[in-house]
């Protein structure tokens, strides 16, 4: 909890008071809403349901419920200022804190393994990528600082896909703590023989197909995504421009020549299908993802993990916000997962084939706003985690899910395809 504080109070104090109550792109509220926003919820649960002690500030329960006010809509709120945000999270916090040294842990399932506290944290988290995002979409001087990743040694000799063989794995998970009610239950799917990228595509990947003329043809697209194309002018990436034939991209207030060998980032559902059907493969479903980061053949076992079952550590994926950017495709081969594939965790988000749907046997827990009022077929499933993701809110099971034209999100892509008859001996 405190290190997923300090991260949000980073992000807040990085840009002065005038930058916090602005609304930077209508896409994304304002700093400061969020901020709020999470000492809210913090109070909701923690302070009030698990424990029952009075409320902070009830009258600012409407200001900040994400489903009453549009993010557009949230600068003409009478939101609290930046002093009374901060003074309101921290007095918040203080009660939590007490609450936590006198929790027993048990009793009822929302305090169960700390389920209430790992939620609030995962929320956070949340939150704070989020908050990423909304930096990215600033204007102005760099005001975040990251060390560069750590280079892909061993790229040139890696496949360009992997095969994972079909048959059943264990989808989902009944036994992790944190996990969420999307990720629930743990249950038997089976999946056919399909080859997955080895890594994420590239941006020097993706600039082939933008210099192939894909952009304008529409046999490439989907009929939802060439009309999205049209309407939102789309011609390459977010954050993109070219500069007299070569393309420079915009980078939490760097500008810079694009970085051929990292996953591309910042484009949508309809752009990385697009991307698939020119090069002659596919997205992968959301099971053919999860059984390529998860599978173990030698055991028969789903990992919590590409690399196991440990949690993740700074050499095996690119989490946490340490650096401002995907590593280069082929970096962390300790990450690996046991098919081959590597930076299934962090780097970008992956979008998936796969519309966002519960599981067989799926309860909402521990209300529906979380994830039940989201199924169905305009929200698409991102799996793995970015960049910005933080290591509570990412693991082999946890679901992301967004609505297709979305490109502020730290999202890119692997290709998926079914080998043929003679390509499986």
């Amino acid at each position: 909890m405190q290190r997923t504080r300090d991260r949000s109070i980073a992000l807040t104090s990085a840009v002065d008071d005038d930058e916090l109550v602005r609304q930077h792109s209508p896409l994304m509220s304002p700093l400061v809403w969020d901020l709020a926003h999470v000492g809210s919820q913090e109070e909701i649960w923690l302070v009030r349901d698990v424990g029952g002690r009075q409320a902070v500030r009830p009258d600012i329960d409407d200001l900040y419920d994400a489903f009453q006010h549009a993010r557009a809509d949230r600068p003409a709120l009478p939101l609290l200022g930046p002093t009374e945000a901060r003074n309101y999270v921290t007095t918040v916090r203080d009660k939590v804190l007490d609450l936590l040294d006198r929790s027993p842990l048990e009793g009822r399932r929302l305090v169960e393994q700390a389920f209430a506290f790992g939620m609030i944290v995962q929320h956070e988290q949340q939150h704070d990528e989020t908050m990423l995002a909304t930096h990215q979409l600033r204007n102005g001087d760099p005001v975040l600082d990251d060390e560069p990743p750590p280079a892909a040694v061993d790229a040139d000799s890696l496949p360009d896909e992997v095969l994972v063989p079909g048959g059943p794995f264990v989808m989902g998970t009944s036994t992790e703590p944190w996990a969420l009610d999307n990720e629930r239950p743990a249950h038997e799917v089976h999946v056919a023989d399909f080859r997955i990228d080895t890594t994420p595509v590239t941006n020097g990947q993706f600039l082939r197909f933008l210099d192939s003329g894909g952009y304008d043809q529409p046999r490439w697209w989907s009929e939802q995504g060439w009309q999205y194309r049209q309407r939102a002018d789309l011609r390459a990436p977010l954050f993109w421009k070219d500069d007299g034939g070569t393309w420079l991209r915009r980078r939490f207030g760097h500008v810079e020549p694009v970085a051929l060998d990292e996953p591309v980032v910042h484009v949508c559902f309809y752009e990385a299908q697009a991307y698939a059907n020119w090069a002659g493969k596919r997205l992968p479903t959301e099971q053919e993802w999860e059984k390529a980061a998860r599978f173990d053949p030698r055991s028969g076992r789903s990992l919590r993990y590409p690399w196991g079952q440990a949690d993740p550590q700074q050499g095996r994926a690119n989490l946490g916000q340490r650096h401002l950017r995907p590593a280069p495709a082929g970096a962390y081969p300790t990450g690996a997962a046991p098919c081959g594939a590597r930076q299934l965790i962090g780097d970008v988000w992956e979008w998936t084939a796969s519309d966002f749907a519960p599981y067989p046997g799926f309860t909402a827990f521990p209300y529906r706003e979380y994830s039940e009022v989201f199924f169905g077929a305009s929200h698409k499933v991102l799996r793995g985690g970015s960049f910005g993701t933080d290591v509570a809110a990412c693991r082999g099971t946890f679901r992301n899910w967004d609505y297709p034209i979305r490109r502020q999100i730290f999202a890119g892509f692997r290709c998926a395809r079914t080998p043929d008859s003679d390509e499986l001996g």
